[in-house]
């Protein structure tokens, strides 16, 4: 065995040695209560691809990796499981380490081992929380450091991203300084080819509706280089974290340059994709002229917190639960439903985003909403709203059996109305069915529900701050517990009567099995821990 491997071995069997010890710290939950799901996965899923942990290897494997969580609502319980079952399912070893797959059977717009870089940032974002960073280390840098010389992967860029927001975001969980760090300067990189390959003189971004993993949409065509609020968020995101990342290397003056590009971005994307006549940010046009239509990609820009408070940006929320905008029973449309272009088409391109409903959109949608819920001051969306899209969201992710069981199920897109997978019933459709989308990995659940319905807000300090978007009166308890945060153990405790988990009434954060907060209410609440 080559001595770099072999390094490389010995460094992971001693971080699963350790991983191992800290699972045995005090804990709340007890796994064994969870086995079931995984089990029934494994039975009524057939293995057709094995990657670097097989179907009998998953329950130890998330024994050693995922935080557990218990609520009184067994769907999202059971979807919390398996969507951690499914991602697992995509780790795959190769020689140069283990990536992150989109699709477990092969497709032709891959590159080697299967990779593509469209669905990078929620691969981050849902794995930060695993206890075994390798996964993700080795998946970044195959996109960071894959290429000739060990520069960006000649691939990363087929595809619009958010890697630099990622890492930072990444951090902001495990505070892993010196790997964070190694990658500043190829996520610098990152960003300047971006500008010599996407940026206009205006400052502003295009890019092909295809290449934001878009296609066919109702704005757009794989032609058209249209000026998208997608890529102009995501660069405003990779700015914010360039600079949080240089900061932290003590690197002042890039921390400024990345700070002034993204007060920069902000202002652009403000003044150039704001209709103030539709009260939406919109695809501006190669024409010059905004696309006539909502697209639900103008929710992007609150994912990275781009919208500057207070100006009034956030009456767009209303679109989303409005029926002639956005809502639908199984999930919110790509374009809004009273405009001409909205259609759900049986015929043409597979995959379109002129009106089906896309997981990996969708998945945005949740995360940018909960960061108006929860930091911006606006009277549009409360934790109800939240609530309502997250169990439309946990709904439309199952699929019935030809023997009429339903099952918990992660797949293309949508049809919004009817919770048919689309891309999948085209397929068998038109003869030419293989699986293609089944178990796939590109949207985020269990980061929504820990971030999100639970409330645990990442920081960089010592502050732990937990703001929940679960309604009150919904449950009368939940836990999340095995949580690997700033190094340390994490558990989040609702209990109203304090009889479930014994371990008082209400809202309550623990460090190491140590209390540090609590509230009577499902309200904001923070906790310190010491370094």
């Amino acid at each position: 065995m080559p001595m770099a491997q072999l390094a490389r071995t010995w460094r992971h069997t001693v971080l699963l040695v350790i991983v191992s010890a800290h699972s045995l710290l005090a804990q709340v939950l007890n796994p064994e209560q969870f086995r079931h799901y995984v089990e029934r996965f494994n039975r009524i899923f057939p293995e057709e691809v094995v990657n670097a942990i097989p179907d009998q290897a998953a329950w130890d494997w998330m024994v050693r990796n995922i935080p557990w969580f218990e609520c009184p609502d067994k769907e999202i319980e059971e979807l919390y499981y398996y969507r951690w079952w499914a991602y697992r399912k995509h780790i795959r070893h190769t020689p140069r380490g283990y990536i992150i797959t989109e699709f477990l059977k092969p497709v032709s717009h891959a590159v080697e081992y299967n990779a593509i870089s469209c669905a990078l940032g929620h691969h981050v974002y849902e794995g930060r929380w695993l206890r075994d960073p390798q996964y993700l280390d080795d998946h970044l840098r195959f996109w960071l450091c894959g290429g000739p010389d060990g520069r960006l992967h000649p691939a990363l860029h087929r595809y619009s991203g958010w890697i630099a927001d990622a890492v930072w975001n990444r951090w902001l969980v495990d505070q892993r300084t010196d790997f964070a760090l190694s990658l500043l300067d190829a996520l610098v990189e990152d960003f300047r080819a971006w500008e010599r390959e996407r940026r206009l003189p205006d400052g502003l971004f295009w890019q092909y509706d295809v290449r934001d993993g878009m296609e066919e949409s109702a704005s757009g065509s794989r032609t058209a280089k249209n000026i998208r609020p997608t890529i102009n968020s995501y660069m405003y995101g990779n700015a914010v974290g360039l600079a949080q990342l240089a900061r932290l290397a003590g690197q002042h003056q890039l921390a400024h340059q990345f700070e002034q590009e993204a007060i920069r971005l902000r202002r652009l994307v403000e003044r150039h994709l704001w209709d103030p006549q539709a009260r939406f940010f919109k695809v501006r046009l190669e024409s010059g002229q905004l696309a006539p239509m909502r697209e639900l990609i103008g929710y992007v820009p609150w994912y990275f917190k781009l919208p500057t408070p207070r100006r009034g940006f956030e009456v767009a929320w209303k679109e989303l639960f409005d029926p002639t905008g956005f809502y639908a029973p199984f999930g919110p449309t790509t374009v809004e439903r009273r405009h001409p272009s909205f259609r759900i088409a049986w015929d043409g391109d597979d995959c379109q985003w002129n009106g089906p409903s896309w997981p990996f959109l969708t998945s945005m949608v949740l995360r940018a909403m909960a960061n108006v819920i929860q930091e911006y001051p606006q009277r549009v969306l409360g934790k109800e709203h939240y609530w309502s899209l997250f169990r439309i969201y946990t709904r439309s992710q199952h699929r019935r059996l030809p023997d009429g069981t339903l099952v918990p199920w992660i797949d293309e897109n949508l049809e919004p109305f009817t919770g048919e997978w689309l891309a999948r019933a085209k397929k068998i459709k038109k003869g030419r069915f293989y699986g293609r989308g089944d178990h796939y990995n590109h949207s985020t659940y269990a980061d929504l529900l820990i971030t999100g319905l639970v409330g645990l807000r990442p920081r960089a300090d010592e502050l732990i701050e937990v703001h929940p978007l679960l309604p009150p009166n919904e449950w009368e308890w939940f836990c999340l517990d095995a949580v690997t945060y700033h190094g340390r153990r994490l558990t989040i405790i609702w209990d109203v009567t304090g009889q479930r988990y014994g371990r008082g009434r209400g809202l309550s954060i623990w460090v190491n099995g140590a209390e540090v907060a609590r509230a009577r209410t499902l309200s904001r609440l923070q906790g310190t821990y010491k370094k």
